[in-house]
């Protein structure tokens, strides 16, 4: 999910005209131009200041001052705006000025022992909004990702220090009060937005503090709801996406907060139309990124369920549009360890919609990702073995079951050309890793497992679980087909058990001990009876 923005980029805040002296005589008809300005312009271009504790120190005392002089000017004359105005214009100046410390990040650690972050973070609260946006402006320079690449240490101890002296509550409680119809505020949600991205980069836990602490959820969910397409709206469905990729807490936390049903309505309207630009484009895959996400708890699939996000998946598919390979990835979510999902699949007639796309019959999409008919294929292939594992009897296995004898078996062929296509493929890797360790490259167990994990091995693992229900079904003519397509291949019933028993070997425990054994006993099931 890579933003469009330019996030280098720093909008502007607003525009100070120097004041131009009309009686200038040296203005020459080159385009009245003054070259003497122009000298002046280059000789400070050149003039780049060294930034070392000593000029860190100044830069500070200088802003401390200016800041004192505003509280001061607005103390004494509270309902006096242009008593306290040139103070304020000071202290933005002053502001500005500490930007040029992103360049030197290793003083960061001596900015911090100066005691001045806390004196910057209070501007965020500031009466006056435009003070506020300059200090968003300074923490997105300060902590920009490409900045802090190279300097863990300083972008660390910045980072805590930040957190320790309540950035994300400052921060969202500011982004709170910006309008949108202010050009100068609009920029400043982005630089928002931006900075608590980069404080995550730095310390991930941020994303789950940032929800825990402040309102920003509430705040995102609010902006998905608009209608009307906007790149800070693109932003924030970005920013969604972070917070819930790796935090299971903020999956929940969102989906107690309706946050499923949003999202589904935001993806509702694609549903028969494709974004009109490359950013909405990417916003609506940060959307899906979302609800994804969203999915991996229990209860926000019974919420998906609930909010007939099934259904909705199914008419975005038969539509055909931008978001066809999307809602298969979110119904394979969905679908996944929960068989209500599935059921409803079947009574919605989504084998009808889902199985032509198994066969290979998937749409032309103008997308400029270029989503390969292999993904579609892989979520294909883990869709179709999550319904064999959540329907497991009645009229809907039967309906399932059914959709592999029709056209004369035309399923179980298609299911072995991808076993063999998936199969090679794991063999190379499998051969190309064998011929590294020879080259003295060392390689543990688990890396090689992985490597071919990446190679489609677990695509041939669920090709081969899918075989087993097939085989289990004890339908004569299904058990036929299968033996025959295998002698043809040279291939025989102990080569699908080969991959079912690594399968098996290698299943984790991440949904807890009980979990993994009742997965286990089911794989040594299909083992056995093959």
């Amino acid at each position: 999910m890579e933003a469009t923005n330019d996030r280098n980029h720093h909008t502007a805040k607003r525009k100070r005209d120097g004041n131009y002296d009309g009686e200038d005589s040296f203005a020459i008809a080159n385009g009245g131009v003054d070259l003497s300005l122009l000298e002046e312009i280059e000789k400070s271009q050149h003039s780049v200041e060294v930034v070392d504790v000593k000029t860190l120190k100044k830069l500070v005392l200088s802003f401390e001052r200016r800041l004192r002089d505003n509280i001061a000017a607005r103390l004494k004359y509270p309902d006096q705006p242009e008593k306290f105005a040139d103070s304020e214009i000071e202290l933005h100046e002053e502001i500005e000025k500490l930007k040029i410390l992103a360049g030197a990040p290793e003083l960061y650690p001596d900015l911090v022992n100066l005691n001045t972050i806390p004196a910057i973070l209070d501007l965020l609260t500031h009466d006056n909004t435009d003070i506020a946006v300059d200090v968003v402006g300074l923490l997105q320079d300060l902590t920009d990702e490409d900045v802090l690449d190279e300097n863990d240490e300083p972008a660390q101890i910045l980072v805590d220090c930040l957190i320790e002296n309540n950035v994300l509550e400052s921060l969202v409680q500011n982004l709170l009060r910006l309008s949108e119809s202010d050009p100068d505020e609009v920029a400043a949600v982005y630089s928002t937005l931006s900075t608590i991205e980069n404080l995550i980069e730095v310390k991930p836990a941020v994303a789950e503090m940032v929800c825990e602490r402040t309102k920003l959820l509430r705040w995102i969910i609010g902006k998905i709801k608009v209608r009307e397409f906007d790149s800070n709206k693109q932003y924030a469905s970005e920013i969604l996406a972070i917070l819930l990729q790796t935090s299971v807490a903020n999956q929940k936390r969102l989906g107690q907060m309706n946050g499923v049903d949003v999202v589904l309505q935001a993806v509702a309207m694609y549903k028969s139309r494709d974004p009109r630009s490359l950013d909405e484009e990417e916003m609506v895959e940060n959307l899906f990124d979302c609800l994804c996400c969203l999915l991996m708890p229990l209860e926000n699939k019974e919420r998906f369920l609930k909010a007939e996000g099934v259904e909705l998946m199914i008419i975005i598919m038969n539509q055909k549009k931008l978001c066809y390979g999307s809602a298969i990835r979110a119904l394979d979510f969905a679908m996944t360890n929960y068989p209500p999902a599935c059921e409803r699949f079947v009574d919605v007639l989504g084998l009808k919609t889902a199985f032509p796309a198994f066969m290979g019959k998937i749409p032309m999409l103008k997308n400029k990702k270029k989503r390969s008919k292999e993904e579609f294929e892989e979520r294909l292939i883990s869709l179709v073995a999550s319904l064999f594992g959540g329907i497991l009897r009645g009229s809907r296995r039967e309906r399932l079951l059914s959709k592999f004898v029709e056209n004369e078996y035309e399923k179980i062929d298609r299911l072995m050309e991808l076993y063999m296509r998936y199969s090679n493929r794991v063999k190379e890797e499998s051969e190309r890793l064998n011929a590294l360790e020879l080259d003295d490259l060392e390689m543990d167990e688990e890396e090689k497992y992985n490597r071919k994990l990446e190679s489609g091995l677990y695509s041939l693992q669920l090709i081969a679980v899918i075989l087993g229900h097939l085989w289990t079904s004890e339908l004569p003519r299904i058990r036929a087909r299968i033996e025959l397509l295998l002698k043809q291949q040279k291939l025989t019933k102990k080569d699908v058990k080969n991959v079912l028993q690594e399968y098996h070997d290698n299943i984790g425990d991440l949904e807890g001990p009980d979990e993994k054994e009742k997965a286990q006993a089911k794989i040594q099931k299909f083992i056995a009876a093959l």
